[in-house]
């Protein structure tokens, strides 16, 4: 009896000892792998996943702290994402992905006043990307005004600079996402002097006869699209079926995906789409991921998906929620962080191209850095074209600057509107 309670009592000081164990990092995915974005959400959410799967088993998580995804399916419906919100936001969340634009909507305010942080990557309310109003909001690396502002840059690019006079049409989703870009494309419209033509597309976008047919008739020379899901597939088989030449017809960073261009097999050769990041599996990053987490059993899908452009999509952010949570612990001093430090984290994140060599993914990004008053990164992306014979996605040109100088003063206007609006006073970022 002596002994076993002398093992006892050994065991109980070895556990004081080794201290109390730290909790998880908990990162919530308002993911959809339901509904009629399925196609999209799903790879999303599985380089979400995957990337926090591989901090895990390869390092023990971050900063020896292991990490947890807990994934609420939303169907990319607002209502629902709400839901979700409200029903993981006290398991000790640090950051919400909402993955629409609607959902961060109705987020931003709640989650501001429960002090836990947003990150819209590409997407959601662009005029976020000023710290000095959306304290908890954070859309880096780049936002939908900047991918207007780089889809002008790259016509103006193959035009020797000069468009005026020429026809550029926007296909939009008819919500909040599709509806993003117009206010910059009226405002690029004035200076370079092209007509601007709107043609919404209601949800699902199954049905585009009537858009095609007008665009068949007024002839523009580019077509720009905001769309998502089967609004891209069914965009790119119209645009074909009238003959529209595919490279003057150029997606947001959303209608860029192989979901898109597959079902219209040939006939989408040449198709163009923006990029905040680099494309492909072709970096040592992916060699871990199949070593410690598909071939191990542990991906959040059948494995297909890994390195199309939307599961790098979740990969990348993944990534930046992850380096963001260790700046947290290096300013905090500590490893179990709050919200409140993660928000401290992202807003002191750098992200260098010697970094990313560490992390195994050279080149997949620009290297920015995020400030007080900067919550939106520098806006670059690149253009990527569809090889139908090759069957990918190949970066043709280098990552644009987005005319800063029209954007800016819009999203100083949008920010101090929304702030009167809501009663809130700009902090001063030093």
């Amino acid at each position: 009896m002596k002994t076993k309670m002398k093992l006892a009592a050994l065991a109980l000081s070895a556990v004081m000892a080794a201290g109390p164990a730290l909790a998880e990092l908990v990162f919530p995915s308002l993911s959809y792998r339901t509904g009629p974005y399925a196609a999209g959400g799903a790879p999303f959410a599985d380089g979400y996943a995957d990337y926090f799967t591989l901090l895990n088993e390869r390092d023990g998580g971050i900063g020896g702290v292991k990490t947890k995804v807990i994934e609420c399916e939303t169907g990319y419906n607002t209502e629902k994402g709400v839901e979700c919100y409200e029903a993981t936001k006290g398991e000790g969340s640090l950051v919400y992905q909402p993955l629409s634009t609607g959902i961060t909507y109705q987020l931003i305010p709640k989650a501001s006043a429960d002090g836990i942080p947003l990150h819209t990557m590409g997407y959601g309310r662009t005029s976020a990307a000023d710290g000095t109003v959306f304290k908890w909001a954070f859309n880096y690396p780049a936002n939908y005004w900047q991918g207007a502002s780089v889809a002008i840059n790259h016509i103006l690019d193959i035009n020797g600079g000069d468009i005026k006079g020429k026809k550029i049409a926007l296909l939009y989703h008819n919500s909040a996402y599709g509806k993003e870009p117009i206010r910059t494309l009226e405002e690029l419209s004035k200076k370079h002097g092209f007509e601007l033509t709107l043609i919404p597309v209601d949800h699902p976008g199954q049905e585009q006869k009537s858009q095609w047919l007008q665009i068949r008739r007024e002839k523009p020379d580019y077509v720009l699209m905001w769309g998502w899901g089967v609004m891209n597939q069914v965009a790119i088989q119209e645009a074909a079926n009238i003959r529209f030449p595919m490279d003057h017809f150029i997606g947001i960073w959303w209608s860029g995906s192989e979901n898109d261009v597959l079902p219209a097999g040939a006939a989408a050769d040449g198709y163009k789409a923006l990029n905040f990041h680099n494309v492909g599996s072709d970096y040592p990053i992916f060699a871990d991921i199949k070593k410690y987490v598909v071939d191990a059993g542990k991906a959040a899908g059948s494995g297909d998906n890994v390195g199309t452009v939307l599961y790098n999509r979740g990969l990348y952010a993944a990534m930046l929620a992850a380096e963001a949570a260790r700046k947290a612990q290096e300013l905090s001093g500590k490893k179990d962080i709050t919200p409140a430090d993660m928000r401290d984290g992202m807003e002191a994140l750098e992200i260098t191209e010697a970094r990313m060599v560490e992390l195994g993914m050279p080149n997949f990004g620009p290297a920015f850095k995020v400030t007080c008053a900067n919550h939106g990164g520098p806006g670059k992306a690149a253009v990527q074209q569809w090889d139908a014979n090759a069957k990918k996605w190949k970066l043709v040109s280098d990552f644009y600057e987005p005319d800063m100088e029209v954007i800016q003063p819009l999203i100083k206007a949008d920010a101090e509107a929304y702030a009167k609006e809501n009663g809130i006073t700009p902090r001063e970022c030093k």
